[in-house]
């Protein structure tokens, strides 16, 4: 493989600044379009997420003031029913109700938790008809107020809050659900990065490799064909395939030492014939 890749650079006449500059910018380029991706895949992910998980805390909300009123409410009436002091019935705001009801429908993402809030309307109005009949019961003894109460008024409001509480459970569901997802969401934009770790460290040290091969070890070799041209008078016979800087400079080192060699060669036939003579 590393043989194909010099031949590719070979075929193509670079330079050795062009080949090295081209190879980092190779490892760059796919470092930085993995970086690019995963951002995308996390922040798209985040957006989704972080809308659902907003909307999930926004319904836990409005389902804690509905159910904050009807206790208050509920209060009222067991304090009306118990204290004869009481003149005044107690009141309940039905269109902030029925107002809370319908926002926290409309925030609703997933569609399998409209039955369940059309569930709590439901108890809802089966609870404020039977809180109708108040104004009738307080009129009573403490015994039947407390029966009716008791008997009638109290396991509709039981049931409403079971609704609620219903609700309330499907909601924080859906929530831990968003947060999974969100986790999940996560650790998937995280892959990007971790191939483009994996990739970019793969082709430092294919670069590495190939830069020890092709460059480190020639020079090597070439500085040992010099130490024995210049130590052992050796001619100077190290060859290698390119076409770059670096093979012209063996090229021309190759030609002065041999012009060197036939030059110092040529200096010792003529002190050899003038001590002749």
């Amino acid at each position: 493989m590393f043989r194909k890749i010099g031949n590719f650079f070979r075929e193509r006449h670079l330079s050795l600044r062009s080949k090295l500059f081209l190879s980092f910018s190779c490892v760059a380029v796919v470092l930085l379009i993995s970086s690019i991706i995963s951002m995308m895949e996390y922040s798209r992910m985040s957006n989704y997420v972080s809308e659902l998980i907003a909307d999930d805390i926004y319904s836990i909300n409005a389902t804690q003031k509905i159910s904050s009123l009807l206790d208050g409410y509920n209060l009222q009436v067991l304090t009306a029913i118990g204290d004869s002091s009481v003149t005044r019935l107690p009141d309940f705001d039905q269109e902030k109700f029925v107002a809370s009801c319908d926002s926290l429908k409309a925030s609703f993402s997933e569609a399998k938790m409209i039955p369940l809030a059309d569930s709590v309307l439901y108890s809802y109005q089966a609870y404020m008809l039977t809180s109708l009949e108040l104004e009738e019961v307080i009129q009573s003894t403490f015994i039947n107020s407390r029966d009716w109460y008791f008997g009638r008024l109290q396991p509709t409001f039981n049931h409403l809050r079971g609704d609620i509480d219903k609700l309330n459970e499907a909601i924080y569901a859906d929530l831990q659900s968003n947060s999974e997802t969100f986790e999940r969401g996560f650790y998937r934009s995280t892959i990007p990065g971790a191939v483009a770790v994996g990739v970019g460290i793969l082709l430092v040290l294919l670069l590495l490799f190939f830069i020890i091969v092709f460059y480190v070890n020639p020079i090597y070799k070439m500085l040992d064909s010099l130490e024995n041209y210049r130590s052992y008078n050796r001619k100077y016979n190290y060859t290698f395939d390119g076409d770059d800087q670096l093979s012209a400079l063996n090229n021309h080192i190759s030609e002065m030492a041999e012009e060197n060699r036939q030059l110092r060669r040529k200096i010792r036939e003529t002190k050899e014939e003038e001590s002749a003579q």
